[in-house]
């Protein structure tokens, strides 16, 4: 928990889940400068403000507190999500305070003031900035911010390309603003965004090999099939039956789609906190997958929502970034996740870096993990809930 300082007062705010043991904070240099920009400059937020990419909801905490503008919040992630509602409710703030989209929800359709934290991922930004520019007018005041790092030369081509012309600011605590100047007669091109490509000959795994496969903007290797969920398919539990099975942070959902081809009574489960990876997961899975194929799909925090014992196997490849943070917090939670969720006897399958060490994670979660194969840079552990 920490607390944020501004000219419409100070917020105490926290991430999701909230963990007193997290050292990361909910806030950092960027979303300080952009509401220190805001508040100097007298920017009018009395009309429609739209945030893009807040991630925790500290700039929409903030401004709320400064007038009567209609707010609106556009995110991808469901944990940023529960954060701002949290961080909003902790602030005192209306129900009706901010409206709360996702990046797969329809845009507003004027914006005058547009803000922007420059998300990790370069593809959602340049699919985010094609959905609003429609509703951009020429006096829309347009400003992004983002730590040194995260701002790049193809950042600014992009808000240069679809909004107008693009500047940035000096440094400050090792962030910056991008200033960009709506131009009405931009052309942008066409949204390239769902980006779709057909699956490899060599994709190791029945049924797959030159299926086409939806991306959304913002999934992790959109445009091509990521190496470590490669070596996965080729190593997936066989003869399972009508197992209910969860392909847990699915991503474009390719290895869930893999299990129901091979094990067509098996019942899937998709869930991803990302919007934009469960859409893609729900597109691939109807456009691939038998009539007798069955299947949810979830938006949420991991297997939280899932009743314990509901599951027979999770199939997992965790992430280990947090934004910019490079953290095991996120499969640790997922480990814990699994174990609840399955039955006893059922079975979590993960892939992962050999460096990372999860054997040692679910040795501590589950009292046992089993090497079932590994190659100079991937494993693929099992671990089963004994009770």
């Amino acid at each position: 928990m920490n607390r944020l300082s501004t000219s419409w007062g100070a917020f105490t705010l926290t991430r999701h889940p909230e963990d007193p043991r997290d050292p990361l904070r909910a806030w950092d240099a960027s979303d300080e400068y952009l509401l220190g920009h805001l508040a100097e400059t007298g920017t009018d937020l009395s009309g429609t403000v739209a945030v893009l990419g807040d991630r925790w909801g500290a700039l929409v905490t903030a401004l709320q507190a400064a007038g009567p503008g209609a707010l609106v919040q556009i995110t991808d992630s469901y944990l940023g999500g529960r954060a701002t509602r949290t961080n909003l409710a902790r602030a005192g703030a209306a129900p009706d305070a901010v409206r709360l989209l996702t990046t797969q929800d329809p845009p507003p359709e004027r914006i005058d003031v547009l803000l922007v934290r420059v998300p990790k991922s370069l593809a959602l930004l340049e699919d985010q900035l094609h959905r609003l520019a429609p509703a951009v007018h020429e006096g829309t005041v347009i400003v992004g911010t983002g730590m040194v790092k995260e701002i790049h030369t193809s950042t600014l081509k992009l808000f240069e390309r679809i909004l107008g012309p693009t500047r940035t600011s000096l440094a400050v605590k090792k962030a910056r603003l991008i200033h960009t100047t709506p131009d009405p007669a931009a052309a942008p091109g066409p949204n390239p965004w769902p980006y779709r490509y057909a699956l490899p000959a060599d994709t190791p795994a029945p049924g797959l090999p030159g299926r086409t496969v939806a991306n959304h903007a913002g999934v992790f290797c959109a445009d091509r099939l990521d190496i470590g969920t490669r070596f996965l398919l080729a190593h997936l539990p066989r003869d399972i039956g009508r197992a209910r099975v969860a392909d847990l942070g699915c991503g474009n959902g390719v290895v869930g789609l893999a299990v129901a081809l091979a094990e067509p009574e098996a019942e899937l489960v998709f869930t991803d906190e990302s919007y934009q990876a469960v859409a893609s997961a729900e597109e691939n899975f109807r456009a691939h997958a038998g009539e007798g194929c069955t299947a949810g799909f979830h938006v949420g925090d991991g297997l939280a929502d899932l009743e314990p014992g509901s599951l027979d196997l999770v199939l997992n490849n965790p992430p280990f970034h947090s934004h910019q943070a490079t953290t095991d917090r996120t499969a640790r939670r997922m480990f814990a996740d699994a174990r609840r969720a399955l039955r006893p006897g059922g079975e979590l399958w993960v892939v992962g870096n050999r460096h990372l060490g999860y054997h040692v994670t679910l040795r501590r979660v589950f009292g046992n993990s089993e090497l079932v194969a590994s190659d100079p840079k991937f494993v693929i552990l099992r671990a089963v809930r004994r009770a």
